[in-house]
């Protein structure tokens, strides 16, 4: 009777353990998009640090006149704010829960670039990996 309990426990520990390394194969810190609207086109590459709560970017547009970036649902409903105004490389304090869904989940948000004339001007969907030109 003794064996079976120790059957158990162990099954139900290897099973924990392969949960956990199963949820930690689908985080993704490297992310990327690539970007393009209203005739341009561009790149930005993240890097999600969860454990302190920072997203860092570094985009690559040629694009003039840039208000704003951010990432979005599928509501259109902003997830990070990429800074409170745009900078090409940079980083910003999101919150663990909206990393790990960037992280778990990346083609479920949307970057977007604001520019002077039109915002949410060049869009892109986030995928695990870093973007190329």
């Amino acid at each position: 009777m003794r064996s079976i309990g120790l059957t158990v426990a162990a099954l139900a520990c290897a099973l924990g353990l392969g949960v956990a390394a199963a949820a930690a194969d689908t985080m993704h810190p490297e992310l990327g998009a690539k970007l393009a609207g209203m005739g341009e086109h561009g790149i930005v590459n993240f890097q999600s640090h969860a454990t302190t709560g920072k997203l860092c970017w570094t985009f690559e547009l040629s694009t003039k006149e840039i208000t704003g970036a951010s990432i979005r649902d599928a509501h259109g409903m902003i997830v990070a704010k990429l800074g409170s105004a745009y900078t090409a490389k940079g980083c910003a304090t999101v919150s663990k829960k909206a990393l790990d869904l960037l992280e778990s989940a990346p083609h479920k948000y949307t970057v977007w670039v604001d520019t002077k004339g039109h915002p949410g001007d060049l869009r892109g969907m986030l995928f695990a990996g870093m973007a190329h030109m």
